[in-house]
């Protein structure tokens, strides 16, 4: 398995069966080493109802025929505009080609036009997605919360969490999420996108190996293999 960073939020996954892409914020994300139109998926994962995590969502979709998988209000928007979305909710599994997703809780918000009149886009979420042999848990945008406990329990080989602070868990919060899910390498996200959430990610993973963890920092456009 590959994973690839695209800066904030995104990754692109390249499983044996299926490129999935996680919270696909390329258009005018400032860190994004890709432009959408550059990007061959077949799975879209959405964490959330925010431009800077479902952003291209509906483009790639259209363009590659992928199918979204996000939040059941998520799905029923997507595919309202003529994407292809599969709806699911926290707590909910499914198999899929390239593997099993399950639906994790995410402490955050989910609206589109924040103001007088929000569009409500169902629950923010996160994801354990199993495919070949591996274990990954991509956290979405949260704060920390005790049930990561249970999470780790499935034995995590790669957790990606944000460590930006303001909308989510700042680094603090971060370490005390790795003693949760131990998993066996960590990559931050979520952070230096703007100044509001800018974060040493170096010192970080400093920290984290203080502490036991191992955590690879990424630049975007790295990738990383296991």
């Amino acid at each position: 398995m590959k994973i690839t960073y695209f800066g904030h939020a995104c990754f692109f996954i390249e499983t044996a069966k299926a490129r999935l892409i996680i919270d696909p914020f390329l258009t005018g994300n400032p860190q994004a080493p890709v432009k959408a139109t550059e990007v061959q998926c077949d799975f879209i994962l959405v964490s959330h109802g925010h431009d800077d995590h479902m952003g291209d969502a509906l483009s790639l979709s259209k363009h590659c025929g992928a199918t979204i998988i996000s939040n059941y209000e998520l799905a029923e928007y997507f595919a309202a505009q003529g994407g292809k979305a599969h709806g699911m909710n926290p707590g909910g599994s499914f198999n899929f080609p390239f593997g099993r997703v399950n639906l994790t809780i995410a402490h955050h918000s989910s609206s589109l036009n924040a103001g007088l009149h929000p569009l409500y886009m169902g629950v923010p979420c996160g994801f354990v997605v199993r495919a070949d042999g591996k274990t990954i848990y991509h956290t979405g945008d949260t704060g920390l919360f005790l049930d990561m406990q249970l999470i780790g329990r499935a034995g995590i080989d790669l957790a990606m969490l944000p460590i930006g602070d303001n909308y989510t868990m700042g680094p603090d919060d971060a370490l005390t999420a790795l003693d949760f899910l131990k998993p066996k390498v960590a990559v931050p996200m979520h952070y230096n996108t703007w100044p509001i959430i800018a974060q040493d990610g170096a010192e970080f993973a400093r920290r984290a190996a203080q502490a036991g963890h191992k955590v690879q920092t990424l630049a975007p456009g790295a990738s990383l293999e296991f």
